[in-house]
């Protein structure tokens, strides 16, 4: 059965964005209609009250779950794609999601993500401009030791495969047809 929710989590600058919309595009050729909960998109706006301390990051990942469950409740399929930066905030996502989640880490290597740094964050951060920013001066776990990880590695591939390979490990390892 295929999830209601497809959870998408990295560095920043790892793809996850910009992999949600590859594939949006992807399951609307196939008339599948999914909501896009992107991470910036939500802290501009429903969660704009917080920042990035320990407690408000948690409130971040326990607020967006909430919303990808009130929407997976009504049937709506939800993509998202959050930092998730630590077992504690996965966990937060499993448990409010239980069995409607899948959750896919979009492994970049650091040096890549400060490659990509269009927004000038990494640079920020690393000229401590910036605080809390995850993989420099906050940590980012990385999931060895959570098995229902499903690992992407995007080192020499384009986000549509990316958003390929994430589909075809739905369709195949889950026993969905979309």
């Amino acid at each position: 059965m295929l999830k209601k929710v497809i959870w998408l989590f990295g560095l920043s600058g790892a793809g996850k964005s910009t992999i949600a919309q590859h594939i949006s595009q992807l399951l609307s050729q196939k008339n599948i209609t999914y909501v896009l909960l992107d991470g910036d998109e939500i802290r501009n706006t429903v969660n704009s009250d917080l920042g990035f301390s320990t407690d408000d990051r948690r409130e971040n990942i326990r607020r967006s779950s909430e919303m990808a469950k009130l929407l997976s409740q009504q049937g709506i399929k939800c993509i998202c794609s959050f930092i998730t930066p630590t077992k504690e905030l996965r966990d937060i996502v499993r448990k409010r999601l239980g069995n409607n989640v899948i959750l896919f880490f979009i492994d970049t290597p650091i040096e890549e993500c400060i490659k990509r740094d269009v927004k000038g964050l990494y640079k920020k951060a690393i000229n401590q401009e910036v605080k809390n920013f995850t993989g420099i001066s906050a940590a980012f776990e990385q999931p060895e030791n959570e098995n229902d990880v499903v690992r992407i590695t995007t080192t020499g591939k384009t986000p549509d495969e990316c958003a390929k390979e994430i589909l075809d490990y739905i369709l195949n390892k889950t026993c969905s047809n979309l």
